[in-house]
């Protein structure tokens, strides 16, 4: 159930994303002034990037959350009224041939991506690069592997044999969660991933 889906993040993560996301929104340190200011959050969910960015920000901020979940960006849209009223959610793969998004009105845009379960990572990268205006900047906040000797194993079990039953019992959905434990599996580390980022022109 989407309505459930931050619980999971909370559940999954012992409500670290929280910490996580908040340290995503200092780096991204939006105006705080009446500039104008537009995020497209790519792999949005219900919104709560976009939602802590607006509360950043300044009133010249503006926000576009897509994600193919609709019935996530319908929490997201109930929400907004209470929190931001210069949104829009849409429909929207991570990876098509090209994003609607215009460029011209978009003064920084940050994103973020849903990177470890999309299809085609180089391309996509591309085409954020193509959407983003330039001084823009491209941010991802992604899961990752764990490296350290016995908390790795800990990683894994509690990833492969606590996750999926969690998924099931919280939201009815264990399937979309196996999915999520195993495409992190096969994300790229940290420097290749950098580097992937650097080959489609970012800067950085």
């Amino acid at each position: 159930m989407a309505s459930r889906y931050d619980l999971m993040n909370d559940l999954m993560s012992r409500g670290l994303h929280r910490v996580w996301k908040d340290i995503m929104i200092t780096t991204l340190n939006p105006p705080k002034n009446e500039a104008p200011f537009a995020l497209i959050d790519v792999a949005g969910g219900t919104g709560d990037i976009a939602f802590r960015a607006a509360k950043a920000a300044g009133s010249g901020f503006r926000a576009t959350v897509c994600d193919i979940n609709t019935d996530m960006l319908d929490v997201g849209r109930n929400r907004a009224p209470r929190v931001i009223s210069t949104s829009r959610f849409r429909s929207s793969r991570a990876m098509r041939k090209r994003w609607r998004f215009p460029t011209a009105p978009l003064t920084p845009t940050p994103s973020r991506s849903g990177s470890a379960t999309c299809r085609g990572i180089d391309a996509a990268l591309r085409e954020a690069y193509r959407v983003l205006r330039p001084g823009s900047r491209f941010l991802c906040l992604e899961f990752s592997t764990v490296d350290v000797p016995g908390l790795d194993r800990l990683y894994d079990f509690f990833s492969f044999k606590v996750i999926p039953p969690l998924g099931r019992a919280v939201t009815g959905d264990a399937d979309s969660y196996q999915y999520l434990v195993e495409s992190i599996r096969k994300f790229s580390q940290a420097n290749a991933f950098a580097e992937m980022i650097r080959a489609a022109a970012f800067r950085g």
